[in-house]
């Protein structure tokens, strides 16, 4: 019975055996299987990097720099790079890598050009294309389609996106590139916009005017909200206020600071010489009234002293040391009386050397002498050039580039001047007429505004916009077509 009970055994405990290897041959099988199927575990196949090629050289270079033949990803990324007109919305795995803008030499009077898609900004050899990370003033803008990158920073440039596409993007591919592709670009919140005007005389007729009108604010009216808009507005005021302004003087009606007000005054100019011709109480009232509405006076004073100090302006991160100095038929101060700040080379080099020793952008202001060739009948270009006022004025303005200054500007001349690039800065001889009674003279009345734009205690551009204002005394942005000319005009006699 023993013997026949293990032979009969026997069987059963084979099949026991076998279907225990079935099973573990379909479980391996079937495990094996799925993930050869599947592609995952020893059959997975490792994610793919693909490169478009819209990426360019440099782009590709640092891809390569990050998916190198050691980093396996779980899943496929594609790599892109697309081009659009307006900054667009980013979405996860996009980055704002580059924007570029069409720059021009600083001497022409082109403004604009008119494309419809990105890539054309790329097919025309008139013109320059760089980064806004390489921009700097001695290069000009060009609007795209009437959008100026500074102005509108949405527009007016090419935005150069570069897109990682992974359906582990958070996972796998943001911890590997990190910042890389991450980048700050200016915006309003970081530039800087500070628009300078030239020679300003609320005054003779237009305190006639005033009277007519009633109301002072009637002569910013084409003019206020421009400049209003920037950060900072400067003009050069060479009229008190006084309550014996008249049609023959130079004195200002008090109700003429609603003007100034009008246009977003924060900086007002006293190198003028003309500033003491309501005597002393009046220019000493009159600096108390520009406190009164918060706007900042340099290059003149209740005394000498006062009137020699710098303007120290420190705005979204950029700081500007403004000088102002008077070099002119008079009205500096040389005593402890009221007047402009009387210009001494060993006072301007030291100002000067302490602001750059700080990092400071330098900017000084000089009323000169004046170019007096008007003429009534027809437009006379005498005074275009820098070298038509009395003296050397070509010599003395370069000389304060050469003290370390980076820019010098003429806020005397009654007509605009022409402009340069020397050592490194930048000359403009000349504003012209912001708001006067000037009208019989043609040159007398026009103007130019220059917009400075500042990031990062660096001049990015100087945009030079020009006005004009007419028998109703009323300023106002000159027109396009007009502007160029007259900015060639201007330019053709560069020194």
């Amino acid at each position: 019975m023993t013997k026949g009970n293990e032979k009969g055994g026997k069987p059963w405990a084979k099949i026991a055996v076998f279907s225990i290897l079935i099973f573990l041959l379909i479980s391996v099988g079937t495990f094996f299987g799925v993930q050869f199927f599947t592609k995952t575990g020893i059959f997975k196949i490792p994610g793919v990097v693909y490169y478009d090629e819209s990426l360019d050289d440099e782009e590709l270079a640092i891809l390569k720099t990050i998916f190198t033949d050691e980093v396996v990803l779980d899943k496929d990324v594609a790599v892109s790079a697309e081009n659009y007109l307006s900054r667009p919305e980013l979405k996860p795995g996009e980055f704002l890598y580059q924007i570029v803008i069409p720059v021009t030499d600083f001497y022409s009077s082109e403004t604009n050009i008119d494309i419809a898609e990105p890539y054309e900004l790329f097919r025309n050899s008139n013109y320059e294309i760089i980064s806004v990370e390489d921009l700097d003033f001695s290069k000009k803008i060009l609007s795209i389609n009437n959008e100026y990158y500074l102005d509108s920073f949405d527009s007016g440039a090419v935005f150069h996106v570069v897109k990682f596409d992974s359906e582990a993007y958070e996972e796998e591919i943001a911890p590997l590139i990190g910042d890389t592709f991450s980048k700050t670009w200016p915006d309003k919140a970081s530039v800087l916009t500070f628009a300078q005007t030239g020679v300003t005389a609320l005054s003779r007729r237009m305190n006639a005017k005033l009277s007519e009108v009633g109301d002072a604010t009637y002569f910013a009216k084409n003019i206020g909200d421009f400049l209003a808009s920037f950060d900072l507005t400067h003009t050069s005021n060479e009229s008190s206020f006084t309550s014996f302004a008249t049609s023959k003087n130079i004195c200002s009606d008090k109700r003429f600071i609603n003007t100034l007000t009008a246009i977003g005054l924060d900086i007002v100019e006293l190198t003028g010489n003309h500033n003491q011709d309501c005597g002393d109480d009046a220019a000493i009232d009159t600096i108390s009234i520009y406190e009164a509405n918060g706007i900042k006076t340099v290059g003149g004073g209740r005394t000498a002293d006062e009137a020699a100090v710098p303007l120290n302006i420190s705005e979204k991160g950029n700081n500007i040391t403004m000088l102002g100095f008077n070099l002119s038929t008079g009205g500096a101060t040389l005593d402890n009386t009221p007047g402009a700040n009387q210009y001494y080379e060993d006072v301007a080099k030291r100002q000067i050397a302490e602001a750059k020793a700080r990092g400071d952008f330098v900017l000084v202001d000089v009323q000169y002498y004046e170019c007096n060739n008007y003429a009534s009948e027809y437009e006379d270009p005498i005074c275009d050039r820098a070298n038509s006022s009395a003296g050397d004025q070509i010599g003395f303005f370069r000389s304060i580039i050469d003290l370390g200054a980076d820019m010098v500007v003429g806020t005397s001349a009654h007509q605009p001047q022409t402009f340069e690039l020397y050592n490194g800065g930048a000359i403009y001889y000349g504003l012209g007429n912001l708001f006067f009674d000037q009208i019989w003279w043609p040159g007398t009345t026009r103007s130019l505004v220059l917009v400075n734009y500042f990031y990062e205690g660096k001049l990015l551009q100087t945009k030079i916009v020009p006005t004009i204002y007419d028998e109703t005394m009323q300023t106002k942005l000159l027109d396009e077509e007009t502007s160029k000319w007259f900015i060639e005009r201007l330019t053709s006699v560069h020194p």
